[in-house]
């Protein structure tokens, strides 16, 4: 073997170490969070007690759901407090009217980049001309947002893959709305529970996924918490770097016991190499 290709040879070797120990080392969810709805009947009753009870589990970052009548100063200074911080917040459907410009002055208040938009009615989503008029509003909400210096976002549930006439609404609102006004916070159950392939997503729309809901799949399809018997392959999902997710947040919709549910979660996520 001569120098040239024994340098090769070490080169070669060095690249693969080195993915190795990136492979192993920084392909961790850095800061694990929590969508609060999760624990939301804590919330009614103890806001503050709550969020300290989150923080002690090891979250740092939360997304609300609802401010349980706390100003975004109070909201601030719970935070503060408990020394997480919450990047983004939903918002129901009807908010994107004449309620919007106070959403995001909220959001400013709290330090938040993203608001997500949380569901759409049965009522606004029956016809593809309805979803049209849903990818308008989407497009102003999201040009609102972006003076404000925050981006819009849109979280799915399953009905979004299911076709009206030929077209599926989800991928009908890839197409119309503005890639840098509206991202798109994806619930991966939801997503996989409607037999969509979250990664197809990623590949073909990249950098549109900021922020993904990370909850735990049973093989009957029932939701559940997050940890090792899920059928939901976290690593090849996490390890696609097409879908630019800078967030995961945690959550079980109907958790048996909230605080117990979040910790489960927490600890299988905080640990998960990919």
């Amino acid at each position: 073997m001569n120098r040239r290709t024994f340098l090769g040879v070490m080169a070669a070797a060095s690249v693969v170490a080195n993915r190795k120990l990136w492979a192993a080392d920084d392909h961790k969810i850095a800061k694990v969070g929590l969508q609060l709805y999760t624990v939301r009947d804590l919330m009614k009753s103890d806001f503050d007690g709550t969020l300290d009870k989150v923080a002690a589990v090891g979250y740092k970052e939360v997304e609300f759901a609802g401010y349980f009548d706390r100003t975004p100063q109070q909201v601030r200074a719970s935070l503060a407090r408990t020394g997480m911080v919450s990047p983004s917040a939903h918002f129901g459907y009807e908010y994107l009217g004449d309620k919007w410009a106070g959403v995001l002055d909220s959001a400013n208040v709290i330090g938040q980049q993203y608001v997500v938009c949380s569901s759409i009615d049965e009522t606004h989503r029956k016809t593809l001309d309805d979803w049209k008029k849903v990818a308008e509003n989407f497009n102003r909400a999201g040009e609102a947002a972006k003076k404000a210096g925050i981006q819009f976002g849109y979280h799915n549930h399953s009905f979004e893959f299911q076709p009206i006439d030929g077209t599926v609404p989800y991928d009908f609102l890839l197409r119309n709305t503005d890639a840098q006004l509206v991202k798109m916070e994806m619930d991966l159950f939801w997503a996989v529970n409607a037999g969509a392939d979250p990664i197809k997503y990623f590949d073909a729309n990249r950098g549109r996924f900021p922020l993904v809901h990370v909850k735990g799949r049973a093989k009957d399809g029932s939701m559940t918490d997050v940890e090792a018997s899920n059928i939901i392959d976290w690593k090849r999902l996490f390890a696609d770097r097409n879908a630019g997710i800078e967030h995961y947040f945690v959550e079980n919709d109907h958790p048996k016991s909230a605080l117990e549910s979040i910790r489960i979660s927490y600890n299988y996520l905080s640990q998960l190499q990919f």
